[in-house]
């Protein structure tokens, strides 16, 4: 099993930069892809940004496509979320997870992936 634990959450204004980091220990990291969702107030989980086991594909929901970045870097165990050009409706609990099964790519539901971080708030204000 692996244990993820992101950090990196705060208050920022709109047009601000956040970069989270999600650090995994347990099973193998470098074979599953890893994926960012997030969760508003009164809303359901959504599908953020994903990242293959490789770090080759990258995909990414069309409401941050273009300013968010994910990337990975396998040798520290770690994947990251770059959001820039912030905006309050991306204030969320963002939460990153790993693949319910290895060397799987472009995966986007919920159910895809198995093992969660605690989450960590990200605050945009206008």
């Amino acid at each position: 099993q692996v244990q993820l634990v992101e950090s990196g959450g705060g208050l920022v204004q709109a047009g601000g930069s956040l970069r989270l980091s999600c650090a995994a220990s347990g099973r193998t990291f470098s074979n599953y892809a890893v994926g960012w969702f997030r969760q508003a107030p009164g809303k359901e989980r959504e599908f953020v940004a994903s990242i293959s086991w490789s770090g080759t594909r990258t995909y990414y929901a069309d409401s941050v496509k273009g300013r968010f970045t994910i990337s990975r870097d396998n040798s520290k165990n770690t994947a990251n979320l770059q959001m820039n050009s912030l905006k309050p409706e991306d204030t969320a609990v963002y939460y990153c997870a790993t693949d319910a099964l290895p060397f799987r790519v472009g995966r986007v539901l919920i159910s895809d992936y198995n093992a969660w971080g605690q989450g960590t708030r990200v605050t945009v204000s206008s």
